[in-house]
């Protein structure tokens, strides 16, 4: 099977070694904590500016862009979040996530286990599951609800349909990359298939597991606005249109800058937890 979706295809390393030279030299890809934060702080601060740029101070005065600046948005904000509409959208689409995600992972798991385990097995399903993960979620919009009806169910067959190509082939290639020596150990103790399953096949393809969790969390936080566009009556993407017919610009940007920071944080959050799964499994 074709690992287009993998760690090392898509740019994410799984080794605990800097990679990169720099004129013969190495280049680390982490820097120092304190100096990597103030990078990171410095480029959100750069795309700050560049957005207040384009929208107050190169606008024009009566430009219909200024409705959409930071200066509108960043206050409106706040203001949204100490009310009752904005936490109960951003609750709802959050819950949603984590549905998607985690009947992606019930899925995707056992599929790349067996995958990854059986060579017979990979070539009979490599043609159908890189034909299925190439349809666009989104096409299946109008299946979903024909088949679901309208609510959260199609919402959650989308999102999980989205979330399940990157953790099953992630989890079928950290198998095939297993260390023969752990599995011949497991082997030589008379370990059960159980045993060598849970000790030693999970913990040693849980980087990789974790790796496709990161990128499905960016894949699903991008389908479920137009997902939530359709049928419901609640969701960052309902919110969305609401605000656009109620002609509450500054709203809608505010939510659109919502969006933004909770995908962020979300990706944050699945990046500590690999750190986290990779030192464990290195102790």
């Amino acid at each position: 099977m074709s690992a287009s979706w993998s760690s090392d295809s898509l740019g994410v390393s799984t080794s605990s070694q800097p990679v990169g030279a720099w004129r013969g030299g190495k280049l680390p890809l982490t820097l120092p904590g304190l100096m990597g934060g103030l990078l990171g702080i410095g480029g959100l601060i750069t795309l700050l500016l560049l957005w207040w740029l384009g929208t107050d101070v190169l606008a024009s005065s009566e430009g219909f862009i200024r409705q959409f600046s930071p200066t509108t948005a960043i206050p409106k904000l706040a203001a949204m979040l100490a009310g009752p509409d904005l936490p109960v959208h951003i609750m709802v689409s959050l819950r949603r996530v984590l549905v998607g995600l985690g009947f992606a992972l019930l899925i995707g798991v056992p599929l790349g286990l067996a995958v990854g385990s059986y060579a017979r097995l990979n070539i009979a399903t490599s043609p159908a599951f890189q034909f299925l993960r190439m349809i666009s979620p989104l096409s299946w919009m109008p299946i979903a609800v024909m088949v679901f009806g309208v609510g959260d169910n199609p919402i959650y067959f989308m999102l999980a349909f989205a979330a399940v190509w990157p953790i099953l082939l992630n989890t079928a290639e950290g198998v095939r990359r297993l260390q023969p020596s752990w599995l011949s150990l497991a082997d030589s103790l008379a370990a059960t298939r159980w045993e060598t399953l849970w000790h030693v096949i999970l913990p040693g393809v849980l980087g990789h597991v974790l790796t496709g969790l990161r990128l499905a969390i960016g894949i699903v936080w991008i389908v479920l606005v137009p997902c939530e566009m359709l049928g419901v009556s609640a969701g960052l993407g309902y919110f969305i249109l609401d605000t656009r017919d109620r002609l509450a610009y500054s709203e809608l940007m505010a939510t659109v800058l919502m969006i933004g920071i909770l995908g962020f944080m979300l990706d944050a959050g699945a990046r500590a937890l690999y750190q986290a799964a990779t030192r464990s499994h290195a102790a």
